[in-house]
């Protein structure tokens, strides 16, 4: 488990649930501009594999660009790190 601050107050983050990665759909857009919003970068352009997380996406990297995007208010490193290997996985398939 990890700490993660939010305002005054500590919330505790568990990944006990499944995530999910998995390639973007053209529906995706409007929730991969949130995410970017969120970690305060560009929105992707091209293909993306994205993370999800209790049906909630935390993270996303772009197969174009090489470059990652995740919620800053959800401990995301581990997942980026073993998102951006499943990508390269998925791209010598």
């Amino acid at each position: 488990m990890a700490d993660v601050e939010t305002s005054s107050q500590v919330e505790t983050v568990s990944m006990t649930t499944p995530i999910t990665f998995r390639h973007s759909k053209e529906s995706d857009r409007r929730v991969l501009r949130r995410l970017a919003e969120l970690d305060s970068a560009r929105p992707f352009h091209g293909p993306v594999v994205l993370a999800e997380h209790d049906g909630r996406a935390i993270a996303a990297v772009s197969l174009d660009e090489h470059r990652a995007i995740a919620d800053p208010f959800t401990p995301t490193a581990e997942v980026v790190e073993l998102l951006w290997s499943w990508a390269s996985q998925a791209r010598a398939a």
